[in-house]
């Protein structure tokens, strides 16, 4: 199976790890109780689940969000922020900004036309935008490769306004009484150190989030659906309960 960029450079941060803290394939096959030419397959990406992932960056005490966090680092010919321009473009467009998305996950832009049954020259002219605003390069095969670091920083005010548009109303609507609702919730009290603590847990479990997709997509041989995540934390208003204990 081809590997997205994505994977290769996980897949490269991790042997540098192991080879860094002294681990051989064959240390590694006797830790995990497996043969050498299994462990030179996980290492190439051939038959890594996200638990024998976890497995082998634990051996160099290497947590999964580390390693996407350093694999983030970009290649040299990839641009790693958008122009306002760019985004502007993308954030007033949201099937053209949910393909470029898609693109720069490393899915495949045929699976997403199949997915939201798009029509064949509506993809070839938002494919084509895409080009022209030097946001992908289109390849032989009709494939396409992103221009932008996967891992890219997203300016605040155009993509606020795509999360208003597409996002918000994703979590408004949703039935968190259903019983395949799929969230958690907690009220916690902190201090301005622990709540940025807090949000850098909330950025690392983003990058988790990363890598368990790009373990999913190389590994998974089971249909596969798109999911949309929040993770978000505010100050609690207190006003109600306040009201509520004056009786």
């Amino acid at each position: 199976m081809n590997r997205s960029p994505g994977q290769e450079a996980l897949l490269a941060v991790l042997r540098r790890h192991l080879r860094g803290a002294g681990w051989s394939v064959r240390r590694i096959a006797e830790a995990l109780a497996a043969s050498e030419p299994t462990i030179k397959r996980w290492l190439a990406g051939r038959g890594l689940t996200l638990d024998r992932l976890e497995a082998l960056a634990g051996l160099c005490d290497v947590s999964l969000a580390d390693l996407v966090r350093e694999s983030e680092a970009p290649p040299p010919h990839l641009a790693n922020e958008l122009t306002l321009a760019q985004e502007k473009a993308l954030s007033e467009d949201i099937l053209l900004s949910f393909l470029f998305i898609a693109i720069l996950s490393g899915e495949n832009w045929q699976e997403l036309a199949q997915d939201l049954a798009i029509p064949g020259a509506t993809m070839e002219a938002m494919l084509g935008r895409l080009y022209k605003l030097a946001l992908i390069d289109r390849l032989p095969g009709g494939r396409a490769r992103t221009r932008i670091n996967p891992h890219i920083v997203w300016r605040k005010l155009p993509m606020r306004r795509q999360f208003e548009l597409q996002m918000k109303r994703q979590f408004l609507e949703m039935d968190f009484s259903a019983d395949d609702a799929v969230y958690g919730s907690t009220v916690i009290k902190l201090s301005e150190a622990g709540a940025a603590q807090m949000a850098e847990m909330i950025e690392r479990h983003r990058r988790e989030l990363s890598a368990l997709a790009v373990a999913d997509r190389a590994e998974s041989h089971l249909p596969r659906g798109w999911h949309a995540v929040l993770s978000a934390a505010r100050p609690l208003d207190l006003t109600q309960l306040r009201e509520m204990s004056q009786g």
